[in-house]
């Protein structure tokens, strides 16, 4: 495969990262947010050249194993024969970190699952005027907003990667703490594993409030 020579990252710093990831799991399995086989987990181990540790395909997030786990490299493949097979949606994650991210974080919600496809039709959440919202990177004020893009689900994960790496690019509105798949998920990410878990929590909690506030008042 093309990448069996790239450099091995430290085996300290992916013993760490592992560790992290799998308590990710099991606490995401705990809340419902990865359940079965759902979700994906990376964490950035090296930028020079660019690799990401990753869950592998097809593994309960809540009973994750260290050797349930791939090293790939920037083009999503893995860097070491007799890998568990990566994601299919690998690239998603690599295209987050060549724009910064250090780790990227997707969960199968139910509250994200049936919001993802509700607002589809208008391109995106808005979500205004909760305390929890700085909880996200950049916000210093509950007198804010975050606009959450919603991406039309997809098994051209290629293509949909395009499209991420452009909006990462847009300077006048670049796609910002994270994105939804339609009946799929949130993807989430942040300069480290710290950042990305938090993100998760915030959003996670933000899309139960507009699920309830929906059921409640029909709308929010």
């Amino acid at each position: 495969m093309s990448g069996e020579n790239s450099p091995l990252p430290c085996p300290t710093t992916t013993h760490r990262l592992t560790e992290e990831l799998m308590e990710c799991g099991r606490d995401f399995h705990r809340r419902g947010w990865s359940l079965g086989t759902s979700s994906n987990y990376s964490a950035v181990l090296g930028r020079e050249p660019l690799t990401l540790l990753m869950t592998g395909s097809g593994f309960d997030k809540g009973r994750l194993q260290p050797d349930q786990f791939v090293v790939v490299n920037e083009q999503a493949q893995a860097v070491q024969a007799g890998s568990p097979k990566p994601s299919a949606e690998a690239l998603l994650h690599t295209v987050l970190a060549r724009h910064g991210a250090g780790a990227v974080l997707h969960t199968h919600s139910v509250a994200a699952t049936v919001l993802s496809e509700h607002f589809l039709k208008d391109g995106g959440l808005r979500i205004a005027g909760y305390e929890m919202l700085k909880g996200l990177t950049g916000i210093t004020t509950h007198e804010a907003e975050a606009w959450i893009e919603i991406f039309p689900n997809t098994q051209n994960i290629a293509s949909l990667a395009e499209v991420i790496a452009e909006r990462l690019k847009d300077i006048a509105q670049p796609l910002r703490h994270g994105f939804l798949m339609a009946g799929h998920g949130l993807y989430t990410w942040g300069a480290d594993l710290a950042a990305a878990r938090r993100q998760v929590e915030v959003l996670e909690f933000l899309f139960e409030v507009v699920t309830q506030k929906r059921l409640l008042f029909g709308s929010f």
